[in-house]
């Protein structure tokens, strides 16, 4: 209020009590009113009720010059009138601003509730969703399997999983830039979301999904699904004026709901598809429980090579190469085995296989090459050239640098001559060998060590490449050497051949898998130089080695 307001209020309201006082009966009425009418002007303090008694007191009678027997008791009754209504005006005033905190309290708080329920919607979706897609992602997928595997039927059910893959999906990024692939996946998952409805579709990571297919009623249900999913990713996708192929690959497994879990179903989903992409992609493949076994017998198997070499379950057996003309010992080649100790032993075919996948054949041939040249330097003569012994070389390690470092080390250390080395290569990687591995052939045979290629006539045959190759013998497969059992067999013809072109390039030929005397008899008749297979030695210990040569 402004002053002059403030004044006519007090005006009016003091006109109110002098006619309260002056009319029979007193009306406290006015008093009450007066006090609420002070309350709701916001004059509402302690001091401002004691100012204003004291006011009407000492002023009220005495500038109305009223004149009565009771007025003082008439005074007294009206102040306490007022300061009644005033109290209770206040008391109400206070109870409606409580009742108006409590109510916006009560708003606020529901306000808040609505706002965090919105707010963990979000942070639940984002949580559950991938960013790009949309789609579900690992975690979402993985709480709709377990709540499928899990529940209250689940024993009757049973289950399905689709686990896609886009086939050479980097290409695309590097073509086109991530921008591209990112709207080609997107526009992926929308067409696998709508071919696949209502089954759930997940985005697991970069070009992975994978569909659940709950309550599925058999393989042939799943197959479907897979199928309509490739279906679905055949045509081409038009982004950024680009037409981008996005073929993919399916693993399929199906199975009873009781007789698995979620890492089971995803271990195998997982596998599967691993075997589509073998196979050359843009295809499903159904899981084989037998075939799982045996690659996971595989793994198990590879990883046990590091600690196998650790305790010294490796050891060398070494087979005879023989002289076709006069019978002699001239070397041998060295075999690794293994002493598994739940497996027994083990021949090179079990796990060489495995180790020049995973890469543990450079640490498992840099022992057998050590172990070879260690016993291979107790071997005397008494008379004549003891002989050489042959190790073979996978394609890592002749090209892991420090290969002709290792072999001179070697060397050096054992006091092995190096012409009483030789290095066994493949023909495929001979002649498919970058520069720098013909380098380290070449270093290899500067240093006196023979080079020998292995399973020849199997590859390229190329005897012309040979002539500026660092190889002094040829191994011929065993292939052609199994043909000579047949009287005018095609494959004698192509040994003489081979023979005859070997030695104008001044190579000597030994020929692998000889197991009978005629086989022997007629390699000796073309002029083959060596013999190796059953016929003249199994392999044996390096002690049954050393007892020939006394």
């Amino acid at each position: 209020m402004t002053h002059a307001q403030l004044e006519l209020l007090l005006q009016r309201l003091t006109d109110r009590l002098a006619e309260a006082l002056r009319t029979e009966p007193l009306d406290l009425r006015v008093g009450h009113r007066v006090g609420t009418e002070l309350v709701a002007a916001h004059i509402a303090s302690a001091e401002a009720l004691g100012r204003t008694v004291e006011v009407i007191q000492l002023r009220l009678v005495r500038d109305l010059d009223l004149v009565a027997d009771d007025i003082d008791d008439r005074m007294a009754r009206l102040l306490a009138a007022i300061a009644t209504g005033y109290a209770r005006a206040l008391r109400d005033r206070t109870l409606d601003e409580q009742e108006s905190i409590r109510r916006a309290a009560l708003t606020a708080r529901a306000d808040a509730e609505r706002a965090l329920r919105a707010s963990e919607a979000r942070f639940r979706h984002q949580a559950t969703h991938d960013p790009l897609t949309g789609l579900p992602n690992r975690t979402l997928f993985g709480e709709r399997l377990a709540a499928v595997l899990d529940g209250p039927t689940s024993g009757v059910h049973r289950v399905g999983l689709c686990f896609l893959d886009l086939d050479r999906f980097k290409r695309i990024n590097d073509s086109y830039g991530h921008s591209i692939g990112d709207r080609a996946l997107v526009a992926a998952a929308r067409r696998l979301s709508r071919a696949v409805e209502p089954h759930l579709v997940a985005r697991l990571g970069g070009d992975a999904f994978v569909i659940l297919v709950e309550r599925s009623t058999g393989t042939g249900d799943v197959v479907a699904v897979a199928e309509a999913a490739l279906a679905a990713l055949a045509e081409p996708i038009l982004v950024g004026g680009h037409d981008v192929a996005v073929p993919a690959s399916v693993g399929i497994v199906e199975r009873r709901v009781a007789d698995t879990s979620p890492d089971d179903l995803m271990r195998a989903a997982g596998s599967t598809l691993h075997w589509t992409k073998l196979a050359g992609g843009a295809g499903w493949t159904l899981y084989d429980a037998e075939r799982d076994r045996r690659e996971q017998a595989r793994q198990a198997l590879s990883a046990a090579i590091p600690g196998g070499l650790e305790r010294g379950e490796f050891y060398l057996d070494y087979q005879p190469l023989t002289s076709l003309q006069d019978g002699s010992l001239l070397g041998v080649e060295a075999l690794v085995r293994w002493r598994h100790p739940q497996l027994g032993v083990l021949g090179p075919d079990n796990f060489i296989g495995l180790a020049e996948e995973t890469g543990l054949i450079v640490p498992l041939g840099a022992w057998v090459l050590a172990e070879a040249c260690r016993e291979a330097v107790g071997w005397t003569a008494a008379v004549g050239e003891p002989p050489y012994v042959s190790v073979n070389l996978a394609v890592r390690q002749v090209r892991r640098p420090g290969l002709v470092q290792e072999v001179r080390g070697l060397l050096a250390r054992t006091g092995l001559p190096p012409n009483r080395l030789q290095l066994e290569i493949t023909e495929s990687m001979m002649m498919s060998g970058t520069e720098e591995a013909v380098r380290v052939l070449r270093a290899l045979a500067d240093l006196g060590v023979r080079i020998a290629i292995d399973d020849f006539g199997t590859g390229y045959s190329n005897l012309a490449y040979l002539r500026n190759l660092p190889v002094t013998e040829l191994k011929v497969a065993g292939e052609f050497v199994r043909g000579l059992r047949a009287p005018e067999a095609a494959d004698e013809r192509i040994l003489a051949s081979l023979v005859s072109l070997a030695h104008a390039l001044d190579l000597t030929v030994t020929a692998e898998g000889v197991e009978t005397v005629g086989q022997a008899e007629r390699l000796r008749a073309i002029g083959c130089d060596a013999g190796q297979g059953w016929h003249f030695g199994r392999p044996a210990p390096a002690d049954h080695i050393l007892s020939r040569i006394r």
